[in-house]
């Protein structure tokens, strides 16, 4: 199975950025994490991350016919991106939702995903852990 991990706006600063809510882990031992999982279960993972909503949507895009499934934290871009929903819809790869902190336990606008209806599931709170819980979906069998 072949993963296309997306992360979206300021996750390149993991490890800076508020590690008191998102860990000390940086965005490279994130993109190890994953890279490590996915070869430990016969699968191969490429991480791209972008602070470009374009940006985003072009590699959604690209993923189709390439990668089985999409595993993707589109950062703030969660609350409010209508065009990310939009490309995640327009493609043939099952995506899930994944983001590090508990979304619903932070200011009430974070509790609101206008993208996650675009994807088969939606995992938060687990931090770099909720990568690999949503790949265990594909993994497993699920699809959407």
């Amino acid at each position: 199975m072949k993963f296309l991990i997306i992360n979206g706006p300021n996750l390149n600063l993991l490890g800076k950025r508020e590690p008191d809510i998102y860990g000390k882990g940086t965005y490279e031992d994130l993109c190890n994490l994953v890279c490590e999982y996915a070869a430990a279960n016969g699968s191969c993972a490429d991480c791209f991350q972008s602070n470009h909503e374009g940006a985003i949507i072009d590699a959604i895009h690209a993923a189709d016919g390439v990668y089985d499934a999409i595993v993707i934290n589109p950062g703030a871009y969660t609350h409010y991106s209508y065009a990310i929903l939009d490309a995640l819809k327009a493609v043939d790869v099952p995506a899930y939702e994944v983001h590090i902190s508990d979304i619903d336990s932070r200011e009430s606008f974070r509790a609101i995903s206008v993208t996650a209806p675009a994807c088969v599931g939606q995992l938060y709170g687990h931090g770099f852990a909720g990568y690999t819980m949503a790949m265990d979906h594909f993994l497993k069998g699920g699809r959407g």
